[in-house]
């Protein structure tokens, strides 16, 4: 099998600095495994590694799609199981930086996506229009009740994902979670990161005031020109509660507070999922840097079994 080194944790932990001292270290190809950072032109708001970090080493799924492109866990597998065989060819190191912990599952475990299961689209449709009239809770909720381990793999927000599951059920009859998966289709190796929850929530509150400081509004009115909320890249963290209150500065402070707030628990979700679901190594490199020589040990003697 193909050696994959993921780098994951939540936000504002150095994901990014890691996956690049690794490459160099390792002679590295990093993938992004975010969701939002495909899309051009949205760099700040999406934490994208800047054009000085890229140089330092050869990056691929950034800035690929288009703001009124849908980005799917689909696409990313299929985009990322070509880049894998390219890379190690190479005689290089395949590297997935990123917080999406269900584009590494279905890439890692060979997850069906649905993709294969017949559809139908007079019932896509249908739970489109609950989940616009209901809300996207009421949808999952559904979802909840006919197959709970496949709500527990969706988020609550993502309509497209709850939908086609529902599709699925209601088309073939069979639960959505008991569609078959490959199974391992890498040798993959997880490397976490993480540091003291209110270190962590301090970092991530100055990281947005970073990037409010440093043009965030500027790419929220760039988005709004584009279509607004009416785009796929609009349900990022940052557009997302930005983008209602363009024409009403008196209410910037709440939506900027309420990106914190977003970001926060985004980044307890990704804490949950990665410590359920995978079986990383964890390190804080915040408050313990030295921690760096360990994971490079640790690498070296996972590339060299």
């Amino acid at each position: 099998m193909e050696k994959v080194l993921a780098i994951v944790g939540p936000t504002a932990v150095g994901k990014t600095a890691l996956a690049i001292a690794l490459a160099q270290k390792f002679n590295g190809e990093i993938i992004s495994g975010d969701s939002m950072q495909v899309y051009r032109h949205l760099d700040i708001g999406t934490a994208k590694a800047t054009a000085a970090e890229q140089a330092q080493a050869t990056h691929h799924l950034i800035d690929v799609k288009d703001v009124d492109q849908q980005f799917t866990v689909a696409q990313f597998v299929a985009a990322a199981q070509e880049l894998i065989p390219v890379i190690t060819a190479r005689g290089h190191l395949p590297i997935i930086a990123g917080g999406t912990g269900f584009y590494l599952q279905a890439l890692f475990d060979g997850l069906k996506l649905g993709a294969d299961a017949p559809g139908d689209p007079a019932v896509r449709d249908h739970f489109r229009a609950i989940a616009k009239e209901q809300g996207a809770a009421y949808l999952w909720n559904q979802l909840k009740e006919k197959d709970p381990r496949a709500a527990a793999k969706i988020p609550t927000t993502n309509v497209r994902r709850t939908v086609r599951a529902l599709e699925v059920i209601s088309v073939t009859g069979n639960l959505f979670s008991q569609q078959e998966n490959a199974g391992p289709q890498y040798d993959e190796r997880y490397i976490a990161l993480n540091t003291d929850r209110n270190l962590l929530y301090d970092r991530i509150n100055q990281r947005v005031d970073l990037m409010m400081q440093t043009g965030l509004l500027d790419e929220v009115r760039w988005l709004a020109a584009q279509g607004g909320t009416t785009l796929p890249a609009a349900t990022g963290i940052g557009y997302r509660e930005l983008l209602p209150v363009l024409d009403q500065p008196q209410k910037l402070s709440a939506a900027v507070d309420l990106v914190k707030q977003d970001s926060r628990h985004y980044a307890k979700r990704q804490l949950t999922w990665f410590r359920n679901q995978t079986t990383a190594d964890w390190y804080d490199l915040v408050q313990q840097p030295e921690q760096l020589a360990t994971i490079e040990t640790q690498v070296a003697d996972w590339l060299n079994r």
